[in-house]
């Protein structure tokens, strides 16, 4: 990989290829010094960068002398930001624009006065933080706003035919500001003085807590998003939206190490067992296997093992060096060995850089006769489910015994020694998970609405995250899956469906071949970030809403469900993913801030084609891994919706996934796979044995689960839509007793019986009560007769 290539990939991909990229591209490596944002611009924004610079040039000359930015003093920069500050609050707009992109000039690191990418990384870090501490954030906020409900804009977008770059400049140079804001704010730096770590925490803080118009600015975003998806703003950048919105909830919320603290450290308030191990060291410690051949795969190998009998120039020593360096290949050939067909890029052929060179030690020649294979132990602990001991006990009792004690796990009488061996075992690998807890208590709560006291709710991040998009959850989840829809590469172009190049088409059409062979470029990769952006929201919500409380979680997850999630991200992997992860929609050269330090090479159309020197493409395995964690998660423990994955013959498309060796994208597929296998039938186990060992391996074992064969007692198909409207009846009873307090029941309420008091209140009549008082006297009153020896009675 050159150094180009390697500086545009600088936040995806890891020092050590082997570590979970989903981990590293959400967390974004926080010992990370190098800033960069290429995804942020669109290549048809380029010509931007110049005109911000002449903005900013032509505001600093007006006020300031002829020295650059980079000469003068704190003071003098401080003076120059709060001026930019005030020249946000002009009524004209195109002023108002202007300065805007002199402070996105600030923002980008005032590169022209820089000579290297390291010198723009660091003067964007100073001039964010003077930004920010002049208070140019919360102005931005508040412009944003204004443009949003910017009534004129919105209705000329909907009458015009096409929407290109120009429409959204307002929006797309604030986004810009902000986004780059929260990144840079958001990464911890060793060299930061106290004073900037301190406003680091303060910005946080302030990010996720409803300071800005009475809401979260994620919630914000949130309503930008649905009001794009409606119709009635079709000019909106969504890319840079959801961009801003992926890194407001990672800045908030936190990233996946946050959440492995943050479990540990509820797991000990709450007295459980600590975690049996960490996943995300078990995630990257863990090695991908070969990927399980096809009937095709294997005619197609049988031809070319034939073939290459033939090659006398190839040495054996060479041979062996190659199955010494791959541990999942055996010493002699196999007629079950694995080999992709053409195409799949022959990732097989072709060693795989995260497999061989990078990770993999050089190999050891020695005799075949001295290799000695040791057994490695199972990456993961095994867990097992109070629910489940009480299943083993069941049918123990019911075998043996004849009868059975309901919830009783600990009564062994009666029962055969080895029995009593396997409940020890059982109960030595039982695991209470922190979800269990919080749907015990909801159960006290609803059961004992009265004495069971005032529910004490943290008010964390995720909690004012929740309670700000609770009332519009649906909408905000069908409005994120219809983008997802449009930027699949799956989906096809329909006169009905949104359109989310608005602001990466530009105002005239590509004239030249070379022109066009950009656009498309620019076009794909604006598709691919959008996935990304979207399956990173998806995927921290559900893992922190599930922290905070389950029902949380549960209400998300099932109108993702709802809205047809499941089959969506099936007919997304149902491609060939192997293009996919390899393609090079990217052109290295125009990365932001190459572009703006280096001399730039002529582009032709022969290099565009060739791309550049990335063997894979981060950006998308990032995205798939994301996606098929989000299935994992609304499918676990959930029989209806696994059944979805059946009927929707998510098998074979799974199977193809495979093909993909990385670690941590095999793991999801196969636990996808795991659920499901009871359903296949005895076939398809029988003909993917290769599947099942590498499930056996590495995905968590549950010690009495019959994942393998058909005989699971909760596989019962007439029980999964109770089960879904069982769920949905906690939720909204979960929903209802924390959040609606204008709907609680009216016979938990407390009641006045003084009758003093109660005949003392004031009574607050209609007018036209008053009006007819009269009337109503003498008809309610006066025309009824009274029994009055009735009534004394």
């Amino acid at each position: 990989m050159s150094n180009r290539g390697r500086r545009a990939f600088v936040r995806e991909v890891p020092k050590n290829p082997m570590i979970t990229l989903t981990e590293f591209s959400c967390e974004f490596g926080t010992s990370y010094a190098y800033i960069s944002s290429p995804e942020l611009y669109s290549y048809t924004e380029g010509p931007e960068f110049l005109l911000n610079r002449k903005c900013f040039e032509e505001e600093f000359r007006t006020h300031v002398s002829d020295k650059k930015w980079t000469e003068l003093d704190v003071a003098q920069h401080r003076a120059h930001a709060m001026r930019l500050l005030d020249g946000l609050e002009v009524i004209t707009r195109e002023k108002r624009l202007k300065v805007s992109r002199a402070i996105l000039y600030m923002v980008q690191g005032t590169f022209a006065e820089c000579s290297s990418e390291a010198e723009v990384q660091h003067w964007m870090r100073y001039n964010i933080f003077l930004l920010l501490d002049v208070g140019t954030f919360t102005a931005l906020v508040e412009l944003l706003n204004m443009e949003v409900d910017n009534s004129a804009a919105c209705s000329s977008a909907v009458r015009k035919p096409a929407i290109s770059l120009a429409d959204s400049t307002d929006l797309r140079v604030l986004l810009n500001i902000m986004y780059l804001m929260v990144v840079t704010i958001q990464q911890e730096d060793p060299a930061d003085s106290p004073e900037w770590r301190a406003t680091r925490e303060t910005f946080k803080t302030e990010l996720g807590s409803p300071l800005y118009n009475n809401e979260p600015i994620s919630v914000m975003l949130f309503g930008m998003v649905t009001k794009f998806c409606s119709g009635h703003a079709p000019h909106f950048p969504m890319k840079k939206v959801l961009m801003l919105l992926w890194k407001s909830i990672l800045f908030t919320l936190g990233g996946f190490e946050q959440l492995q603290n943050i479990k540990v450290r509820k797991r000990e308030e709450l007295r459980l067992p600590p975690l049996p191990e960490d996943s995300i060291r078990v995630i990257r410690s863990m090695r991908a296997a070969s990927p399980p051949a096809s009937a095709s795969d294997l005619i197609e190998q049988q031809q070319k093992r034939a073939r290459r009998e033939h090659k006398s120039l190839i040495k054996q020593d060479n041979l062996d060096a190659f199955n010494e360096k791959d541990p999942y290949k055996s010493d002699e050939p196999r007629e079950d060995e694995d080999d992709n067909d053409d195409n799949d890029n022959s990732m097989e052929a072709e060693p795989f850089p995260m497999e061989r060179d990078e990770v993999m030690p050089p190999p050891i020649l020695h005799p075949t006769s001295e290799r000695v294979n040791f057994p490695k132990g199972l990456p993961w602990a095994p867990k097992v489910r109070e629910k489940d001991i009480e299943h083993f006990l069941e049918s123990s009792r019911s075998k043996f015994i004849g009868y059975t004690l309901g919830n009783d796990t600990d009564t062994v009488v009666g029962l055969p020694r080895p029995i009593h061996e396997s409940i020890r075992t059982l109960k030595q690998h039982k695991y209470i998970s922190i979800a269990e807890i919080q749907i015990a208590k909801e159960d006290e709560f609803q059961k004992t609405p009265l004495s069971g006291g005032e529910e004490d709710v943290e008010m964390c991040s995720t909690e004012l995250l929740y309670q700000g998009i609770l009332p519009s959850l649906p909408q905000y989840m069908i409005a994120l899956l219809k983008i997802l829809l449009a930027a699949a590469p799956t989906s096809k172009a329909k006169t009905d469906s949104i359109n989310i190049l608005a602001d990466v088409l530009p105002e005239e059409m590509p004239t030249t071949v070379l022109q066009s062979m950009k656009l498309g470029v620019d076009v794909n990769r604006h598709k691919e970030i959008i996935v990304k952006a979207i399956s990173a929201i998806l995927l921290l919500l559900l893992k922190h809403f599930k922290l905070n409380h389950v029902y949380q979680f549960e209400y998300m997850a099932q109108h993702l469900v709802f809205a047809n999630c499941i089959p969506l991200i099936l007919k997304f992997f149902n491609q060939n993913i192997i293009s996919y992860i390899t393609a090079k929609n990217s052109i290295s050269v125009l990365d932001f801030p190459y572009c703006v330090v280096h001399e730039l090479p002529e582009l032709t159309a022969e290099s565009l084609e060739a791309g550049d020197n990335n063997q894979f493409c981060w950006r998308n395995l990032f995205s798939c891994i994301n996606l098929l964690r989000i299935l994992n998660k609304l499918t676990k423990w959930k029989h209806s919706r696994t059944m979805m994955l059946v009927v929707f013959k998510s098998a074979p498309i799974l199977k193809r996934a495979l093909k993909v060796k990385q670690a941590m994208m095999q793991l999801y597929v196969l636990k996808l796979l795991k659920v499901q296998t009871k359903y296949l039938g005895r076939q398809w186990r029988k003909s993917n044995m290769k599947t099942m060992s590498a499930i056996y391996q590495k995905v968590r074992h549950r010690l009495n689960d019959d994942w393998a064969y058909g005989n699971d007692l909760d596989a019962r198909p007439w029980d999964f839509q109770a089960e879904e409207c069982a769920l949905r009846a906690n939720i909204e009873r979960f929903n209802s007793r924390r959040y609606d307090n204008n709907q609680r029941n009216p016979d938990f309420l407390p009641v006045d019986n003084c009758l003093q008091s109660v005949l003392g209140q004031r009574v607050d009549l209609p007018e036209d009560f008053q009006m007819n008082y009269d009337l109503w006297l003498e008809r309610e009153v006066f025309s009824k007769p009274i029994s009055w020896e009735e009534l004394l009675q």
